[in-house]
């Protein structure tokens, strides 16, 4: 009879947990929520029977059955890291799967894909755009690109792009807009989804945030860019995002533009930095954001 098994993606979530005794920061090594690791962790527990963290007024401490268990699932994660690294690299390179904000990969790495495209045939892309964030995982993602300031625990960040937060608008409404002291008085167009958005601007600029219940509001980027085109008023544009919009002059810099807090980064799993699909493209990318535009 074939053993019964854990369930395997939460070993992933135990072992991160209890290396960091912390569900939280085992949650933005795996780009997971907190909730979603202890629902793991609880699942788990559930199969085994047993608790595997006390949780005490200091934080999470591993129980006993956790201390007796901790060494076993390292020892069965890295059986299979290290087996899956010789199956691929004996093998084509396959698949590799990357995770990207929406617009981000629409307007920055689509363009350039080709390129490694050229350069690595024998890779086949794959790209995941969804609002959610993806897990980092040998049956999830290789690779995700995301906002952030790089502090991630357990993982390989690398730095592809600073943001530049600048408003924009269509050059019809520039003259109607742009000696406006009080933005509050402009048809501001808001982004729901953004973490950074005219709040931060404002105060970046020492300017009073303005309600962001008013004006309209969109949840992509690509949307309040493509709707500031069209002259409905002002959006929070990004560098480089909204560098081929300013190019053409389909929008235009209104008010001061300021350096976001945040920038595009590539992340990857540290225990799978060596895959060669993963070192292929990391080496390309940061290639390309070196190359100016």
């Amino acid at each position: 009879m074939r053993p019964r098994l854990p369930p395997l993606n939460s070993l992933r979530l135990f072992e991160a947990s209890a290396r960091l005794l912390s569900f939280k920061n085992a949650a933005e090594e795996l780009l997971l929520t907190p909730s979603a690791v202890s629902h793991g962790i609880q699942s788990l527990e559930d199969w085994l029977g047993a608790p595997l963290f006390l949780r005490t007024t200091k934080g999470l401490v591993l129980s006993e059955a956790g201390n007796t268990y901790i060494p076993i699932v390292r020892q069965a994660l890295d059986l299979l890291a290290s087996g899956s690294a010789k199956i691929v690299n004996k093998h084509s390179l396959g698949q590799l799967s990357i995770s990207a904000a929406p617009t981000f990969g629409a307007r920055w790495l689509l363009p350039r894909l080709h390129k490694f495209r050229e350069l690595h045939p024998d890779i086949h892309i794959i790209i995941d755009t969804s609002h959610e964030r993806a897990e980092l995982s040998d049956t999830g993602v290789d690779l995700a690109i995301r906002m952030g300031r790089g502090n991630w625990q357990g993982v390989v960040a690398d730095k592809l792009v600073a943001e530049e937060m600048v408003p924009v608008c269509a050059p019809s409404v520039y003259d109607r807009v742009c000696g406006l002291a009080d933005i509050e008085q402009a048809p501001l167009i808001h982004v729901t989804t953004a973490s950074e958005d005219w709040a931060v601007w404002a105060s970046e600029t020492g300017r009073a945030a303005p309600d962001a219940a008013k004006g309209l509001r969109f949840d992509t980027i690509h949307m309040a860019f493509q709707a500031a085109c069209q002259g409905l008023g002002v959006a929070i544009g990004r560098k480089p995002l909204v560098n081929a919009e300013l190019a053409s002059g389909s929008l235009v810099e209104v008010w001061e533009t300021v350096f976001s807090n945040t920038s595009y980064w590539l992340v990857g799993a540290e225990s799978r930095a060596d895959d060669p699909r993963i070192v292929a493209f990391r080496s390309w990318i940061l290639q390309e954001v070196a190359v100016p535009a």
